[in-house]
C-alpha cells in the first residue's frame, strides 16, 4: 500500500461524472431508455400516439456519453422512429422532421468538440499530476527501522498537493521527518511547499543539528518573501529526528502543536514547547525551537497532523477531539495504515464541511531488539523437537 495516500480515501475524492470522470452506466442508457419508451407506447395501446417530439431529446442525451459517430446514429435512429409503422408515432410532419434533424447535427457537433476537449483535459490532468507528484512523491512504507502510513488531502479539488507537505527521509545523521502548513491553502500555496522541501532535503544531508535544519527552512522563508510581492510568508512545522534504532526521536516544533503518541491504547500529547513559525526569523533575540528528546519502545506510534485535522468542525462548532477519537480508534492491534483510515472516515463524518488542506502521518518505530533478547528468541528457537 502507498506510504503516502490511503486508497479510496485520502490525496483527492473519487471525480464525479460530471467533473470529468466516465459517466455512469445509467447515463449511458439513457438515450436507449428514451428511444424504447417512445416505440412501445403505440404499440400496447393499439392507436397511434402523438409523442414524436420527444425523439428530438435523444440526440443530446446522447451527447453525455457517446462520441460524434454515435451520436449520429443514435440521431438517425430518432428520425427513423418517425416513420415506422409499427411504432405508430401520429402523423409526423415536417416541423417535427426537421426539427429532429437539426438538433441531431447540432448534437453532433457538440459531441465531437466535448471529445475533443476531453483528450485535452487528460492530458493536461496527466500532465498536473506528474507534476504535483514530483513535489510530493509517495513515500515509501518502511524508510530504515521506521514504518511509514498517511493521507494527504488537498483543499481544493481535483489537487494532489495543496498547503501541507510532508517527507521522510533518512540522512547520515538519522531519519529525519517533517510535516508542515504554509501560510494559505490550495494551489496558491504550492510555490512555498516545494521551496519549503527543496531545502528541507538538502538540509538534512548537510546539517548534523537539527536546530541548524529548522535555521535552513526559516531563511528559506525569509529570502522568498524578500524576492517576491508577498508581504510576509511563513510556515508551521513541525520536525522529527530519530536516533539509529529508532529508540529514541528528538522533536521540535515550529508554531504547530506537538505530535501525539500512541502507546498501549492511549493517546498523549508530547510535552514540546513550541516556537514561533518557519519565515518570521530566527535571529538574535528571537525564541529559538527548543528540542526534546523522547524514548520509544517497540510498538509505539507517533501521530502527526496539520491544524486541517484539529480545525475541523462539527454542525455545533466544535472542532474535533482528535486525541480522544485516536484513543478510540487506534488500538493497540491496529496496523499504523488502518488507524489513519478510520480517523479520516470518523473526520468526515463529524465535520460538515473540509476546507483547508489534510495531512495526517503515522511515524512507526521498530527498532531492533537488544542482543540478549533476540540471543535468547535464537536458543528458544533451537531448543524446539
Amino acid at each position: 500500500m502507498d506510504g503516502r495516500l490511503v486508497p479510496g480515501l485520502a490525496g483527492r475524492e473519487e471525480r464525479g461524472w460530471l467533473r470529468g470522470a466516465p459517466p455512469p452506466r445509467y447515463v449511458r442508457l439513457l438515450p436507449y431508455a428514451l428511444l424504447l419508451g417512445i416505440a412501445l407506447p403505440g404499440p400496447l395501446s393499439g392507436h397511434a400516439v402523438d409523442i414524436g417530439f420527444l425523439l428530438g431529446a435523444v440526440p443530446p442525451l446522447a451527447v453525455l456519453s457517446y462520441g460524434p459517430l454515435a451520436t449520429a446514429a443514435l440521431g438517425g435512429l430518432a428520425v427513423l422512429l418517425l416513420y415506422v409503422p409499427a411504432v405508430r408515432v401520429d402523423h409526423p410532419g415536417n416541423t417535427d422532421l426537421l426539427a429532429i434533424c437539426f438538433i441531431a447535427v447540432l448534437s453532433v457537433f457538440a459531441a465531437l468538440v466535448r471529445s475533443r476537449r476531453d483528450a485535452q483535459l487528460v492530458t493536461v490532468r496527466t500532465v498536473a499530476e506528474a507534476a504535483q507528484f514530483a513535489v510530493l512523491p509517495p513515500l515509501p512504507e518502511r524508510v530504515g527501522p521506521l514504518g511509514c502510513a498517511g493521507l494527504y488531502r488537498a483543499a481544493q479539488r481535483e489537487a494532489l498537493v495543496g498547503g501541507d507537505f510532508f517527507d521522510v527521509r533518512d540522512s547520515p545523521y538519522g531519519i529525519r521527518a517533517v510535516v508542515g502548513d504554509v501560510q494559505g491553502h490550495g494551489l496558491s500555496a504550492v510555490g512555498t511547499v516545494v521551496s519549503l522541501l527543496g531545502a528541507f532535503r538538502e538540509a538534512v544531508l548537510d546539517e548534523p543539528d537539527m536546530r541548524d535544519v529548522v535555521a535552513r527552512l526559516d531563511r528559506r522563508l525569509v529570502t522568498d518573501t524578500a524576492e517576491t510581492e508577498h508581504a510576509e510568508l511563513f510556515a508551521t512545522a513541525v520536525l522529527l529526528e530519530f536516533s539509529a534504532g529508532a529508540r529514541e526521536v528528538s522533536v521540535m516544533c515550529c508554531g504547530q502543536p506537538p505530535p501525539l503518541l500512541l502507546r498501549e491504547g492511549g493517546a498523549a500529547e508530547l510535552d514540546v514547547p513550541e516556537a514561533p513559525p518557519l519565515g518570521l526569523g530566527l535571529g538574535e533575540g528571537a525564541p529559538q525551537p527548543e528540542r526534546v528528546r523522547v524514548p520509544l519502545r517497540r510498538d509505539d506510534r507517533l501521530f502527526v497532523v496539520t491544524d486541517g485535522v484539529t480545525e475541523a468542525r462539527d454542525a455545533a462548532g466544535r472542532f474535533y477531539p482528535l486525541r480522544e477519537r485516536l484513543a478510540r480508534l487506534a488500538g493497540t492491534r491496529v496496523t499504523p495504515t488502518a488507524a489513519v483510515a478510520r480517523v479520516w472516515e470518523d473526520l468526515v463524518r463529524f465535520s460538515t464541511r473540509l476546507d483547508d488542506d489534510v495531512t495526517m502521518l503515522v511515524l512507526t518505530p521498530e527498532p531492533p531488539e537488544p542482543p540478549e533478547i533476540a540471543e535468547g528468541r535464537q536458543a528458544l528457537r533451537h531448543d524446539k523437537p
